[in-house]
């Protein structure tokens, strides 16, 4: 596996019709280990997705560089995996199908079936390897999708809140099935999430970034041993040390947003019992 390194990353979109321009963050600067797992954490519109799609090389990034190993990160690669909130399954094509599509280009046939169905036991989906995407539920289609990106074999598995669309049933299931899966196969992964819990729950270290123009403004160790409960001490304690950083940040982009409003909905609005910190703005 390897390590990411993210070397003063800044991100700046440009409007030339209109002449504007607005900075999403800078000087970013982020090291993960091999076989680490890093969530990145922070409101809406802090940048945590553009930083992913930076080093997934779905975006370029205005200054620094990221690498990947010792390659630098120019386009999309092999050498890494993309889950999205969004499944994307093609729904003509049943589950072995769509895994293996996303290798037929690397290996025969018969190994593309051979890994396909490997990686459909690995998220326990491989009674349903010839059912179509609108047999699943939510959660089942989020596994293919997972499965899919493993069955490329990437180095580096980036997660874009890939379970912020499920119940929170379904999403404590595949907690479940994310860290058996990074147990298994020392992935290094990053993963971007607006949820609080989660992110404790998976974590190696937590990556807490700012609004715009934003960057890294703390970096949290998560430091007990798995499994871990909400119940215990020491997640407890993490939890409420990082609500009351990203409530600052979250108060912030509210008092842009929302104006004179903003005082007589803050209470409904800043706190929230499950800790998903920014996902009502």
């Amino acid at each position: 596996m390897s390590e990411v390194k993210i070397n003063h990353v800044g991100k700046t979109f440009e409007n030339k019709q209109e002449q504007t321009s607005y900075t999403v963050f800078e000087d970013i600067d982020l090291h993960v280990k091999s076989g680490e797992f890093v969530s990145l954490l922070g409101p809406s519109g802090c940048g945590k997705s553009t930083l992913l799609n930076i080093v997934a090389g779905l975006d370029k990034a205005s200054t620094g560089t990221v690498l990947v190993g010792n390659r630098e990160v120019q386009g999309p690669g092999v050498d890494r995996g993309v889950v999205f909130q969004e499944a994307a399954l093609m729904p003509w094509m049943t589950v072995l199908e769509n895994v293996m599509f996303a290798i037929k280009k690397r290996y025969s046939k018969e190994e593309a079936k051979k890994r396909a169905i490997e990686y459909l036991k690995l998220v326990h989906l491989s009674k349903f390897i010839d059912s179509y995407p609108h047999e699943l539920s939510g959660g089942m289609k989020q596994r293919v999708s997972i499965a899919r990106a493993l069955a490329m074999d990437p180095e580096v598995l980036l997660m874009d809140e890939p379970f912020g669309a499920l119940d929170e049933q379904t999403r404590s299931m595949l907690h479940k099935e994310v860290q058996y899966i990074w147990e298994q196969t020392g992935k290094t992964i990053i993963f971007v999430t607006h949820n609080i819990r989660e992110s404790i729950l998976l974590s190696d270290r937590i990556v807490l970034m700012g609004v715009r123009p934003g960057g890294i403004i703390n970096i949290f160790d998560v430091a007990f041993p798995r499994p871990r409960k909400p119940a215990d001490k020491e997640f407890a304690q993490l939890e409420e040390e990082i609500s009351q950083q990203l409530a600052g940040e979250i108060e912030k982009v509210m008092k842009e947003e929302m104006g004179d409003d903003y005082h007589s909905q803050k209470a409904t609005l800043l706190y929230s019992s499950h800790r998903n910190m920014g996902d009502h703005i």
